[in-house]
């Protein structure tokens, strides 16, 4: 009886530890939202171009990529470095194009890992384009230094989206 007593006692304990040592990063997420004043025809081809989102986002000095089908990838190169992208999904009747990240480079942006879906719908006097990210910080580590944790992950993707949201609006306009 004793000898089950301690069994059930040692149960309670790591069952009572589990949750504080279990814990990790958590998704993040950014999420943002532009009218553009062109027909959701011109902006869905710049963002159907896979390769060429260096022709408008400002932050993306240089990309290429190998297709502009599922299974496409793309190197986009920012100010710190590069990162390497896989095309998910094209879908152009509904004017949604997902990625995500295929090699990370936590120097050029404090991220880990991301899925992203940029979606064209017609708005009054022209397009709406919503871009939402899903994402974990770049230090998945229990401690992360403060460049590297969840509000730098958020910050710099939430300023990615809505750098290229504009810049985008800017290309759309011309």
């Amino acid at each position: 009886m004793m000898l089950q007593r301690l069994a059930f006692a040692a149960a309670l304990l790591l069952l009572g530890l589990s949750p504080v040592t279990a814990h990790g990063p958590t998704p993040q997420k950014a999420d943002d939202r532009v009218t553009i004043a062109a027909p959701p025809e011109t902006v869905w081809k710049l963002i159907a171009a896979f390769g060429s989102i260096a022709d408008w986002h400002p932050l993306v000095k240089q990309s290429k990529a190998t297709g502009e089908a599922a299974g496409a990838e793309r190197t986009i190169t920012l100010a710190k470095g590069e990162l390497v992208e896989g095309l998910d999904e094209v879908d152009a009747g509904a004017r949604r194009l997902s990625y995500r990240l295929s090699k990370e480079n936590v120097e050029a942006l404090p991220v880990s890992f991301y899925t992203v879906t940029i979606e064209v719908t017609p708005a009054a006097g022209g397009s709406e384009v919503s871009w939402g990210a899903r994402f974990y910080r770049a230090d998945t580590t229990n401690e992360p230094p403060e460049n590297l944790n969840d509000e730098a992950a958020v910050a710099a993707m939430t300023d990615f989206i809505r750098q290229g949201l504009e810049g985008l609006k800017k290309a759309a306009a011309k």
